[in-house]
């Protein structure tokens, strides 16, 4: 391709060599606005060497509307790499375009046969290699500790590291024998917080000792040949009481880098996520975490003037000898290097399994003993409304069993109602079998006050758990379609 070369003049007069500038560009991932056409100012941030852009839901129409769009992003930029969250279950901005139903993480993990999680995986990668999207911000390698983590849950393996660490080595070979590049997250772990570092600084208190246990997944990750790895905006005072992940020289470098021998490219969590926005400011997080050791750093929001700013920082340190400049050019070249590996979209894309996704979900279910078959039912279908980083493609239970059933009617409840009373009057007066589901009502009491109204009256109501297991006569450990698809089939005898 043909290089462009400029100097850069920087607020105080001086000037920055070219190809300096260009490092400095690599070390960003930018979220923006479009699905037909990007803004100026991203071409122009593509032309001087963006490292990589983000793809969410908002740039998601169809298919064949997200390949013009990843053709049109390479057009200025060949090594351009283009990634995107792609977990699976109900993380994922694909369902517009078709995305393999599969469930998420935890449901692999329960029904624990790595071949089947390598399938699950290759159409995932398989479907994003016929989009062109050569990057997947996944697996998540976190182990699920806390009953009341917000945020990890049913994304996880588990919480065992030893069955964490077969199915990511699973699903990063898979990744990778389609020409995708894998990113395990969140180092070093966000599965023993209480707090989801989209809203505030998250903490994990555990002792040094109990940390080691969540780092076994990473190793095996990087063992795997991984060749991202995400951080986690999370503070551990076992490892550096001043400064989350992100934003840790000794976690990053000292941890990651020595001791975990990782050599590839250390890309953060969005930095708009408050956990850094509220307490450092995104130009100055990202500032901090390139010197602290991460290679990209991701600005999600589709705002480019926030991507320009932190740009604008890292430039203005390396000005002032703030932030050295050999940090970045190690930085850049790692970014280089597995662009030169993934960058380029494959010409021809071999078919996969699209069956192996439902029949995850289908060995992953868990029974109390339900009755062979319930038809006819009233399913009262309660969940969180959708968490505002991560898609929801509108999936519910209701839909999946009157595809099986339709004689069943009900309720799908997405946010607390405005007038619980009336809604569980309104249900109990059909004169149906009746089930009610909950996704995580021990986070969200609104559910297990109606859950609970509702089985004060009804105590024959059969029970189903959606997220992790609450109780229920069955559980999905997911609403990915695949999984609801699953727990209906269980329902209805089908």
């Amino acid at each position: 391709m043909t290089r462009v070369t400029h100097s850069v003049h920087m607020s105080a007069g001086s000037v920055l060599p070219s190809d300096l500038d260009e490092a400095v560009h690599r070390c960003l991932v930018a979220g923006f606005d479009g699905t037909t056409t990007f803004p100026d100012t991203l071409k122009r941030l593509v032309d001087r060497g963006l490292g990589g852009v983000i793809l969410f839901t908002r740039n998601v129409r169809d298919a064949e509307q997200v390949r013009e769009l990843t053709d049109a992003l390479r057009a200025i930029r060949p090594d351009l790499l283009v990634g995107i969250d792609n977990e699976g279950g109900g993380i994922g901005h694909l369902v517009g375009a078709g995305a393999p139903e599969v469930p998420g993480s935890y449901a692999l993990g329960v029904a624990d046969d790595p071949a089947l999680t390598a399938r699950c995986a290759d159409a995932l990668a398989g479907h994003l290699a016929t989009l062109g999207i050569t990057a997947s911000y996944a697996p998540v390698a976190d182990l699920q500790h806390l009953p009341r983590n917000p945020i990890v849950r049913t994304r996880s393996f588990g919480a065992e590291p030893d069955l964490a660490s077969r199915h990511l080595r699973a699903w990063i070979t898979a990744t990778e024998a389609r020409g995708i590049a894998s990113c395990a997250k969140h180092f070093p772990g966000h599965g023993g917080t209480d707090t989801d570092s989209h809203h505030g600084i998250a903490v994990d208190p555990r002792p040094y000792d109990e940390l080691l246990t969540d780092l076994e997944p990473f190793r095996a990750a990087v063992a795997a040949g991984v060749p991202m790895l995400m951080s986690a905006h999370v503070v551990f005072p076992a490892l550096d009481a001043n400064r989350p992940a992100t934003l840790s020289r000794r976690i990053l470098g000292d941890l990651l880098r020595h001791d975990l021998g990782f050599d590839g490219v250390l890309v953060t969590d969005a930095l708009e996520m408050k956990a850094i926005a509220d307490r450092y400011g995104e130009a100055a997080g990202a500032r901090i975490a390139l010197a602290a050791g991460a290679d990209q750093v991701i600005v999600a929001v589709p705002e480019l003037e926030v991507t320009l700013a932190c740009r604008d920082a890292v430039l203005d340190a390396l000005r002032s000898d703030v932030l050295a400049e050999d940090r970045v050019r190690e930085a850049a070249g790692r970014v280089q290097r597995l662009a030169e590996r993934y960058a380029t979209s494959a010409a021809t894309v071999a078919e996969w399994d699209a069956d192996a996704g439902l029949e995850a979900a289908r060995r992953a279910v868990r029974s109390g003993g339900v009755p062979p078959a319930v038809r006819g039912a009233h399913v009262v279908d309660l969940f969180p409304p959708p968490h505002p980083a991560l898609n929801w493609g509108g999936e519910d239970l209701l839909t999946e069993v009157r595809a099986l059933d339709p004689t069943a009617v009900g309720t799908a409840v997405a946010g607390e109602p405005a007038d619980p009373a009336a809604l569980v009057d309104g249900i109990l007066r059909r004169a149906r079998p009746l089930v009610v589901a909950t996704c995580d009502a021990g986070l969200h009491s609104w559910q297990a006050r109606l859950r609970d109204a509702l089985l004060a009256r009804r105590p024959d109501a059969i029970r189903v758990d959606t997220g992790l297991p609450e109780g229920g006569d069955l559980c999905a450990y997911g609403r990915g379609r695949a999984n609801l698809r699953a727990v209906a089939e269980a329902l209805v005898g089908t």
